[in-house]
């Protein structure tokens, strides 16, 4: 070998040296970790406590329910027994009741138990800054701790942190011609 040739090999061999070295350093990996959400809720006394006030806030109404339903019955009862001595205009008039108070008893219950009912409501402001303490930790560990997504591995919510540097949907609606 002369000279000429070793001299080319020892650029070639330093440029793919520091190609490699290029490369290595702009793939960096991302950091990602998982995290179960409910089990750190579950291990705070102020989430026990709120829940403990939500279920016997429920058990409440549930049993308020329950009682309306039974005076229902009763009536209903009542009605049959007495409906053979009634007119029919009375037996309208109590049927009419009976229904009446069936739909009073379903407005009470989705008072309650409905998706903008007093129970959703309660769990907003028990639960709901308990869970925003636990989510602004989580991202507060993430950001320092240098990770790109946190996954929760014990419930539905699926990515709890992604580092916004991966969020790419500006770049789609671009594409897409959206603003």
């Amino acid at each position: 070998m002369n000279k000429n040739t070793i001299s080319m090999i020892g650029k070639k061999l330093v440029f793919m040296v520091a190609l490699v070295m290029m490369t290595s350093a702009t793939m960096v990996a991302q950091k990602i970790a998982s995290i179960d959400v409910n089990g750190i809720l579950e291990s705070m006394p102020e989430y026990k406590k709120a829940q403990t006030e939500l279920d016997q806030s429920a058990a409440k109404w549930r049993q308020d329910i329950a009682k309306e339903y039974d005076k229902i019955k009763g009536m209903y009862n009542k009605y049959q027994a007495e409906s053979v001595m009634m007119t029919d205009e009375m037996r309208k008039q109590k049927e009419d009741e009976i229904v009446a108070q069936e739909q009073t008893v379903r407005e009470m219950q989705k008072a309650k138990f409905g998706p903008e009912g007093a129970l959703f409501e309660k769990r907003q402001e028990l639960v709901a800054p308990i869970q925003e303490q636990v989510y602004t930790a989580i991202e507060e560990y993430a950001t320092d701790k240098g990770y790109d997504y946190i996954f929760d591995s014990g419930g539905a919510t699926g990515i709890i942190f992604a580092n916004p540097r991966y969020d790419k949907t500006d770049e789609v609606k671009k594409k897409l011609g959206i603003k």
